[in-house]
C-alpha cells in the first residue's frame, strides 16, 4: 500500500490547524496535500482507486472522521511524525526524550493524559534538529528560544510557530521540490572548478540565501529585542540545514539497507 506522506510545512498546517489556528480545518490540510502530490491522478480520473489502496493510519482515520482534538497521545505523535517525508522517527526513541533528554522542556502532558500542539512539536524539532546538531546543543537552544521550560509566556517564538516557520523556510527555497536549496550563485563553484575562490563564493551565496530569507520572517517579531530576533533567526537557519540534511541522511539509510539486503558479497 501507498503511505500518506506529507511535508513538514503540511505537518505545521495541520499542526496550527488542530489548534484552531488556521483558515482551514484539518481534514483540507491532508486533502490539500494529497492532491498535489497526486495531481496527474486527477486528470485522469484515478483518484479514488489510488486512496483505496493509500494506507490510513489510526491518527489519520481520526482526522478523516472528525474525531481529532488539539490533544496527542505519544503514539499519535510518533505516528504524525513517521507521516512526515525524510523522518525516522520512533516511538522508543521520543520515550527516551519525553523521560530523559527533554524532559525539562516537555514536563507532564498539559491537556489530561495527552500533549499539547507545542509539545508535540518540539518533538518533532528535535527529530529534525538531531541530524545535525548533538542533544545538548539542542538543549542549549531550547533555553535560548524558551527561557523558562515551564513558562510558556516567555518563549521567544512558540514551537509550533518555530516548526512552521523553518519547515516554510525550507520549501520557499527549495522552490522546484527537488530536496535541494536553490542557491543563486550555484555556478560560481562550477564556474571555478579548480579555485578555492570558486568554492568559497558558493558557500557565501548559500549562506547569505538562508540568512536573508530567515530575516524576512523575524522582522516580523516585534517584540523582540535585536538579540532575540538573531537567536530565533539562527535557530530558522540551522533548522533548515536540518531538514536538508535529513534528505541526505535518508538517501544514505537506503542505499545502506539496499546493500545489505541484497548482499552483494557473492
Amino acid at each position: 500500500m501507498e503511505s500518506f506522506t506529507l511535508t513538514r510545512r503540511d505537518m505545521a498546517h495541520l499542526l496550527l490547524a488542530m489548534e484552531g489556528r488556521s483558515d482551514l480545518q484539518p481534514l483540507a490540510v491532508l486533502q490539500d496535500a494529497w492532491r498535489r502530490t497526486h495531481s496527474h491522478l486527477a486528470r485522469s480520473g484515478s483518484t479514488m482507486p489510488t486512496f483505496l489502496y493509500t494506507e490510513v493510519t489510526p491518527v489519520l482515520d481520526k482526522i478523516i472522521k472528525g474525531k481529532h482534538s488539539a490533544a496527542f497521545s505519544l503514539q499519535e505523535i510518533v505516528s504524525l511524525g513517521q507521516l512526515v517525508e525524510y523522518s525516522h522517527v520512533s516511538l522508543a526513541s521520543m520515550q527516551n526524550w519525553v523521560k530523559r533528554d527533554f524532559k525539562e522542556f516537555l514536563g507532564a502532558p498539559k491537556i489530561g493524559k495527552k500533549y499539547s500542539v507545542n509539545q508535540a512539536a518540539i518533538l518533532l524539532i528535535v527529530e529534525d534538529l538531531k541530524s545535525c546538531l548533538d542533544f545538548e546543543s539542542i538543549r542549549q537552544l531550547f533555553h535560548i528560544l524558551f527561557q523558562q521550560p515551564e513558562d510558556d509566556t516567555d518563549d521567544l517564538i512558540q514551537p509550533v510557530d518555530l516548526y512552521a516557520a523553518y519547515s516554510t523556510l525550507y520549501e520557499e527555497l527549495d522552490a522546484n521540490g527537488d530536496q535541494l536549496l536553490d542557491v543563486t550563485g550555484a555556478g560560481y563553484a562550477k564556474d571555478n572548478e579548480n579555485s578555492a575562490t570558486g568554492q568559497k563564493r558558493q558557500e557565501a551565496a548559500t549562506e547569505e540565501l538562508l540568512v536573508q530569507a530567515a530575516d524576512q520572517y523575524t522582522c516580523r517579531l516585534q517584540h523582540l529585542t535585536p538579540n532575540q530576533c538573531e537567536a530565533v533567526r539562527n535557530t530558522l537557519l540551522v533548522a533548515a540545514v536540518s531538514v536538508q540534511n535529513s534528505y541526505f541522511l535518508s538517501m544514505a539509510r537506503r542505499y545502506v539497507n539496499a546493500t545489505l539486503f541484497l548482499d552483494f558479497q557473492g
